[in-house]
């Protein structure tokens, strides 16, 4: 995938967000995971090896990296919505092609398409050096905020 093509945000509404899942998302903290960039339509997720993901035979859980893949489909999702709507997954799929171990994992999200109630992403996990790690596809519902 690539950034490039996708819209920059609002340098303020960057900013904010980029703030916000740095220090207001207690399940990001409690994973390590980081939002690394962000446009309007695509974000890049980093989620740093540790052993506290892992299950007992040292690997990284998959509920670990499903966790980063969807924060990824969310993040490239927000810039996309109107102020007073949020968003909710309503169903993914993750294929899981190779063991994450160690260094730290890369979750890149583009919305495919985005209605005005639902929204279709997909989402490339891969190693800093880019092997690829898993592969998924996410639909999230857009619903009024309350």
């Amino acid at each position: 995938m690539e950034s490039m093509s996708f819209e920059e945000l609002t340098p303020n509404f960057k900013r904010a967000l980029m703030e916000k899942a740095r220090t207001v998302n207690p399940y990001w903290h409690l994973l390590g995971m980081t939002l690394a960039d962000v446009k309007k339509g695509w974000a890049l997720v980093r989620l740093p090896f540790e052993k506290k993901l892992t299950h007992a035979d040292g690997i990284a859980h998959g509920g670990a990296i499903f966790s980063a893949a969807d924060a990824a489909v969310a993040m490239a999702l927000i810039g996309l919505i109107e102020r007073d709507e949020t968003m909710v997954t309503i169903e993914m799929k993750l294929n899981y092609l190779r063991p994450f171990v160690q260094g730290a994992l890369q979750a890149e999200a583009r919305i495919v398409q985005k209605g005005t109630r639902t929204a279709l992403g997909e989402v490339d996990v891969t190693t800093e050096i880019g092997e690829r790690i898993a592969k998924g596809l996410a639909t999230y519902m857009i619903i009024p905020k309350r």
